[in-house]
């Protein structure tokens, strides 16, 4: 998703709580930025955090890891958590921060980590064949997220893009995923809305009549 430069960004995340500007110094021992032993969830391509920030909401008994690569995106979505929790006259005590490459996602997070899930919405579907080895879902990436979660833990994944949905499912097939959930149109599913909130993407693709799809891989190692 592309995104103006916003000059803020840099200089309101250098003094948030919540924004890791060092994740390799965390490696391995997440739990004690969150000095608590709550489980911990992460999210890949979080964005402008609607989705992160409603989930951290939801649920205070969780931690929340969101990553992206876009230090103005993480900018955007700061601000966009600070209001959910004020408004809710809420302290921050469950979210990180981080500006990483999802492509050394491993440098930062290990199996020690103890991540009990990961989320992935609405990725670059990155369409040409020559660029799919960059999807967040792409084999590669697979097997990298299983050095993350443990074996029976899920990766859960939501797209507007048919062709992505097709291909990862099969992805996550080949690397020894199973898939628990599928559905090719969330809204309609039956699924509790509330396990998945709406991100920004989503509200703007089902307002265009595209259905969303959804489904949870479990590793099996």
């Amino acid at each position: 998703m592309r995104i103006r430069k916003k000059k803020w960004a840099e200089p309101e995340l250098s003094v948030c709580d919540f924004y890791i500007p060092n994740p390799k110094d965390y490696k391995g021992k997440w739990k004690t930025f969150f000095n608590n032993d709550k489980p911990i969830m992460l999210e890949i391509g979080c964005g402008k955090c609607g989705f992160v920030g409603q989930m951290a909401m939801l649920h205070p008994e969780l931690n929340f890891i969101a990553v992206d690569i876009k230090l103005d995106m993480l900018g955007v979505g700061r601000r966009a958590i600070v209001k959910m929790f004020e408004e809710q006259n809420r302290e921050i005590d469950n979210i990180a921060l981080v500006r990483y490459n999802v492509e050394m996602l491993d440098e930062i997070i290990d199996g020690q980590d103890e991540i009990q899930r990961i989320y992935i919405n609405f990725c670059n579907p990155w369409p040409r064949e020559k660029h799919k080895k960059r999807r967040l879902t792409y084999p590669k990436k697979l097997k990298m997220y299983k050095d993350i979660i443990a074996k029976g833990k899920e990766i859960h994944f939501k797209t507007d893009d048919d062709n992505l949905f097709e291909e990862s499912l099969e992805y996550f097939k080949s690397e020894n995923y199973k898939i628990t959930t599928v559905t090719y149109d969330l809204h309609n599913s039956g699924i509790n809305p509330l396990t998945t909130p709406m991100t920004e993407h989503e509200k703007m693709f089902s307002q265009e009549g595209i259905k969303i799809k959804y489904c949870i891989a479990e590793n099996c190692g």
